[in-house]
């Protein structure tokens, strides 16, 4: 069987600033809150690989960009770094920056590859975390005006926008379980950094479409389908509150242009309700957006608690439900994360059911692998199981598509194996292997096997596109 997909279907990968560029100088870019906690806790970070060591984007964006060419990508996702562009956060925009990323959007239109650009990719500026972060309305206004920026510097050529890239990261890891600086557990500090985040989203959209430019704009959210163990109702309710809390608190606002009334009611009731001023509503109301990109990795499986809340510890989302772990799950054992390809369909489905259908691509889906050297065949990486990974996915993406779905893409994370997080380089993800100590890029089976479906718009059942 063929799976055949749409005509002009965007086949292609997403990446970031941060976890690419590198050049870090001060003359370069300003500090993020990456640096500062690299600074104070490097053993955090796996093997002390700091964010200082990418895979050089700032040096090679002309050479990798030949690499998307020769992968056949006619689109590439990734993000332009607040802090490069505008060291401070707020004051002189830097003339490095820009030139470094016209080239960039310039080298990518020249290779007949759409960019699409987020403008903001977990990397906060110091100056502005130091000032609240995200909880901070004047950091909401200094992202407003960063965008408005970005729209006038690069608009007339980038024609896919988008204001974050799974915003309920920061969030979770920044101010409920402490993987992201400022490394705060605090319920209500995490529900204003959200809502707060929400407002910056509907701001940047405010001015995109105040200064008529011309394409269109989105978000990126990363959506974990939140499966109950059991129809019984209090599993069936665990599942519906972890689906409020990290799907739909972001998923609503910038779909409907409000949020779901029983995340309002079930926030009320724990008093963890951030504050709101007049004019809210509307901003958020204003902030609906004309593309969803989404990012699918795993399900959440969840299960009603069966053990009373320690009611001296701090309120959490794990109060409302417990994690169950299914079993007979297919694993990836070395993110822990369990391969569950149906999900991307029901996600597409949720969407097309009970959101009006709403434009969409898969913006991130992806598989890191730890210790890939083992794969080496003949001085290249066969990564088989990243093919298989793909065309798992695919085949469900293509279900939902012919139910129909309107996804009009498909972008792997990543093209080359990058920095990432806390995990520097421990698991790789990319279609392309980098050596670290030479830099050296080599195109892995995967990078083939994908430059070949994108060329056919398609592969057939095996996955083998040579039939």
């Amino acid at each position: 069987m063929k799976y055949q997909f749409p005509e002009a279907f965007w086949w292609g990968s997403a990446s970031s600033a941060l976890q690419t560029e590198g050049e870090s100088q001060p003359d370069a870019r300003g500090e993020t809150t990456w640096d500062r906690w690299y600074q104070q806790q490097p053993t955090r970070f796996h093997q002390q690989v700091g964010p200082q060591d990418t895979s050089t984007f700032y040096q090679h964006w002309r050479e990798d960009i030949a690499l998307l060419k020769q992968l056949n990508h006619n689109s590439f996702r990734t993000s332009i770094s607040w802090s490069r562009l505008i060291p401070d956060g707020t004051g002189e925009v830097n003339p490095q920056a820009v030139a470094f990323y016209n080239n960039v959007i310039d080298e990518l239109l020249a290779q007949g590859i759409k960019p699409f650009i987020t403008l903001f990719h977990f990397d906060m500026p110091l100056v502005m975390q130091q000032q609240g972060g995200w909880e901070s309305r004047a950091v909401v206004e200094a992202f407003s005006r960063y965008a408005r920026l970005c729209f006038e510097l690069f608009g007339d050529r980038v024609l896919h926008w988008f204001t974050f890239n799974e915003p309920i990261v920061p969030v979770e890891g920044g101010y409920l379980y402490d993987f992201h600086y400022p490394n705060v557990v605090d319920f209500k500090r995490a529900a204003t950094a959200a809502y707060h985040t929400v407002l910056a989203h509907a701001q940047a959209v405010r001015a995109f479409r105040a200064g008529q430019y011309p394409g269109e704009i989105g978000i990126v959210l990363n959506l974990t389908p939140s499966y109950p163990r059991s129809q019984h109702p209090a599993d069936v309710k665990a599942a519906h509150h972890a689906d409020l809390l990290f799907n739909r608190s972001f998923l609503d606002p910038v779909l409907r242009g409000e949020y779901p009334a029983d995340l309002v009611a079930l926030l009320q009731s724990y008093d963890q309700l951030p504050a709101c001023q007049p004019g809210d509503a509307e901003l958020i109301a204003d902030g609906k957006i004309d593309l969803l990109g989404i990012n699918y990795y795993q399900p959440r499986r969840v299960k009603c608690r069966d053990s009373a809340v320690n009611l001296q510890s701090p309120f959490m989302p794990e109060w409302l439900f417990d994690n169950y772990e299914m079993p007979g799950r297919k694993m990836n054992p070395y993110r822990g994360w369990e391969i569950y390809e149906p999900g991307i369909y029901d996600i597409l489905t949720n969407l097309r059911v009970n959101y009006d259908n709403p434009r969409c691509f898969i913006s991130e889906n992806g598989m890191g692998v730890e210790n890939e050297q083992r794969f080496n065949q003949n001085g290249q990486i066969n990564d088989q199981y990243r093919i298989e990974f793909v065309t798992g996915h695919l085949k469900w993406l293509h279900k939902g598509i012919s139910e129909g779905s309107q996804c009009l893409g498909y972008h792997m994370w990543t093209f080359i194996d990058n920095w990432s997080w806390c995990n520097a380089y421990k698991n790789r993800y990319g279609f392309v292997q980098l050596d670290l100590a030479t830099q050296q890029r080599t195109v892995k089976k995967s990078g083939e096997w994908f430059a070949r479906t994108a060329v056919d718009n398609g592969f057939n059942e095996e996955g083998d596109n040579n039939d």
